[in-house]
């Protein structure tokens, strides 16, 4: 009778269990289905937010569609955007992702002659006190500029090289030469684009 009695206990705790992770299960997905929405709205914001920091000259954004990607297979250009000034494209703005020591978004603006008018880093998950100086705006670097300040007003057409054109991060080359690479690719996608569309 006890073995009877304790198999039917363990058949009514495994239906108690069931309905429990049922429930949770549920629960969980109808958060993920509140939170996705709103983390997705977030990121917007936050992109169209950096496309007016690194164009301030521009009054309105128009999405490119047929934008070229990068040459690299590890590096996604994930949008480009004509960037208009009284209905004329001054520039463009691109949003870059791929590796940096770990891995990088960035959004850039460049005018039509190539000059960079900014750098926003969107999201960076490299090393705390290292890699993270790339996207901290109280790190500066001995020119006295932020990492992503320093490219403002550097020409994309001559290509970004360390110790040349930009300064590398003193313990983050890495993460350094990464981002650079991002922004390189991002302008080369929008360059085409100037030319006359994705090749």
């Amino acid at each position: 009778m006890s073995n009877k009695n304790s198999s039917l206990e363990m058949i009514r705790l495994g239906l108690v269990l069931a309905v429990f992770a049922a429930a949770s299960c549920t629960v969980l997905a109808l958060v993920n289905n509140v939170t996705s929405v709103k983390i997705a709205a977030n990121k917007i914001a936050k992109a169209n937010e950096a496309m007016k920091v690194v164009m301030s000259d521009a009054d309105s954004f128009e999405p490119v569609e047929n934008f070229a990607q990068s040459a690299s297979s590890s590096i996604k250009v994930l949008s480009v955007y004509a960037a208009k000034k009284d209905g004329a494209t001054v520039g463009a703005v691109a949003q870059i992702n791929g590796p940096t020591y770990d891995r990088g978004t960035v959004m850039i603006g460049i005018k039509t002659d190539g000059t960079i008018t900014g750098v926003q880093f969107l999201e960076l998950s490299d090393s705390p006190g290292f890699g993270l100086k790339a996207n901290d705006p109280t790190f500066k670097l001995p020119n006295g500029k932020t990492f992503y300040g320093q490219f403002e007003g550097v020409n994309a057409k001559n290509g970004l090289k360390a110790g040349s054109n930009f300064d590398a991060i003193s313990g983050a080359t890495i993460t350094s030469v990464g981002a650079a690479a991002l922004i390189e690719e991002g302008t080369k996608s929008m360059f085409k684009y100037f030319e006359g569309g994705a090749k």
